[in-house]
């Protein structure tokens, strides 16, 4: 029944200030009113709703306020330096004080954390491959020390 995601929506406080960050990362405007607008996430697929008013002042939490895009591991890789080519800061996730990409080996995932100029929590995050034999790792691992560990399980 469920394909994948149509859209997501998340609260700004200006909206051309939006729409000019959110080019940056790539992304094209979809469409526009005088206080929404649409920019395609994947042209035809699904798209981000931007939507200006006060509940930009709304607070943080991991259930609102947030978006992961997904890439693949080499540019999650390259994130940083990507990052920093646009002039956007990386951010830590949660407790962590790295602002480098991690991987979540129990959830077969790994991500890098930015923000948007409204502190909406945006996610860079591509699906990897977890032999079963590293599935119950629930720490949150480097790049360096994921790599690591899989080349030791291969020999």
């Amino acid at each position: 029944m469920i394909k994948g995601l149509y859209e997501a929506h998340l609260p700004v406080k200006n909206l051309e200030v939006s729409i000019e960050f959110y080019r940056k990362l790539g992304l094209k405007l979809a469409w526009r009113d005088e206080d929404t607008a649409f920019i395609w996430i994947e042209e035809g697929e699904s798209w981000l709703g931007l939507w200006e008013g006060e509940e930009h002042q709304t607070p943080y939490h991991p259930s609102l306020r947030h978006i992961a895009f997904r890439v693949t591991y080499e540019d999650l890789k390259e994130s940083l330096k990507w990052l920093e080519s646009i002039q956007v800061e990386p951010v830590p996730f949660g407790r962590r004080t790295s602002i480098e990409p991690f991987v979540r080996p129990n959830q077969g995932n790994a991500s890098v954390y930015f923000e948007d100029p409204d502190g909406n929590s945006l996610e860079l995050m591509c699906y990897i491959d977890v032999p079963n034999e590293l599935k119950h790792i629930t720490e949150k691992l480097s790049f360096e020390d994921w790599e690591s560990l899989v080349n030791s399980e291969r020999k």
